[in-house]
């Protein structure tokens, strides 16, 4: 069996020995080298020829961005990012997610131990071999120029939108091109803590809608999107005409926290028609059952297609399991969502079929 190979980047050396110790277990992975900073590192990339790099993004010298950017432009190999949970390190991080990297982990600290992150990593490793290698994603239109959504139309409609590896990329461009008065927006994307603040920042100050990761009994409201924070589920909960969400610690479903599977299952107990589910890029498993159960209550569902998905993983398990309506391309997913909102309650799935 052929081994994938793996070059480790970090100015820590008590990293670089843990994490190869770790990843080194693994049958189907093997280091091939470690370098302390992105000089070392240019060498042993002509030398070793690794398949997955892994890279810290604070050091000295040249920090992990700054390579990042040269290495997509001369040696396109996908990239984790290692980050430490600071807010100039969240900042980093996503600046890297923009650039091309494949995903992003956070380093050791409290509980989280050397032993967790392997195991992440080694998911990681295993699909970024297969991702498709993508430094910016197409841009998007504009949903539906002219498209102006009325207030009273859209305050019982909620869209629920999940994603994993690629999110980062796709969720901004899908955003930009919505209209500012569009239906409320709740999203799940996998993020460790501090970085999703950073996230919803950074969207609000490139979309129309106002975004800001969620607290505890916000209302989603038209026009207003809410990013499930890092290290917390969040739910949907009805209040009258409208909807809340609940914001709180909780255990991992489907191995996340937050979890798509937790969002779209709470959508289904108290949105039911009133509901747009959305699986995007991803690995894994996260959502599909709960977009089927969101299908089965009578919300209109949708999956992005494999040709715009960095990771087919979630939207394939979600097909599979017969949760979709509609498989569309990432720039059609904008158009989807205004279309989801002017139509009349109750005969979303089948007029937006025929869309």
């Amino acid at each position: 069996m052929k081994k994938i190979r793996v070059l480790l980047v970090d100015d820590s050396a008590l990293v670089r020995t843990r994490l190869q110790r770790e990843l080194d277990r693994t049958a189907d992975i093997e280091v091939v080298g470690s370098a302390p900073d992105p000089f070392a590192a240019r060498d042993l990339i002509e030398t070793k020829m690794p398949d997955v790099i892994i890279l810290d993004i604070e050091m000295p010298r040249m920090d992990g961005l700054t390579f990042l950017r040269r290495l997509t432009k001369y040696h396109p190999i996908p990239t984790i990012i290692l980050s430490s949970l600071t807010q100039a390190g969240g900042d980093l991080a996503l600046a890297c997610l923009e650039a091309g990297a494949f995903d992003v982990r956070t380093k050791p600290s409290g509980s989280y131990s050397i032993g967790e992150l392997s195991l992440d990593l080694t998911e990681l490793i295993r699909g970024a071999v297969g991702s498709s290698p993508r430094t910016r994603l197409p841009s998007i239109r504009p949903a539906v120029p002219g498209t102006s959504l009325s207030m009273v139309d859209a305050t019982e409609k909620v869209v629920l939108l999940g994603a994993s590896t690629g999110g980062t990329q796709a969720l901004s461009q899908v955003l930009a091109a919505l209209p500012a008065d569009c239906p409320g927006i709740a999203i799940v994307q996998h993020m460790p803590e501090q970085f999703t603040r950073s996230f919803a920042q950074r969207l609000d100050r490139s979309c129309k809608p106002q975004v800001r990761e969620a607290s505890d009994g916000d209302r989603l409201l038209p026009g207003h999107v809410l990013l499930a924070p890092g290290g917390k589920q969040m739910k949907i909960m009805r209040d009258g005409a409208q909807f809340v969400v609940s914001v709180a610690p909780g255990p991992r479903v489907c191995r996340h926290v937050p979890s798509v599977e937790v969002l779209f299952q709470s959508a289904a107990r108290c949105a039911g028609v009133n509901a747009m589910g959305v699986i995007m890029t991803g690995m894994g498993d996260d959502g599909a059952n709960g977009l089927k159960v969101l299908h089965d209550q009578g919300a209109y569902t949708i999956a992005q297609d494999e040709a715009s998905c960095v990771v087919f993983g979630m939207p394939k398990e979600a097909i599979r399991r017969g949760a979709v309506d509609e498989v569309v391309a990432l720039e059609l997913i904008p158009d989807r969502i205004v279309h989801f909102s002017t139509r009349k309650r109750g005969s979303q799935a089948s007029a937006l079929r025929s869309a």
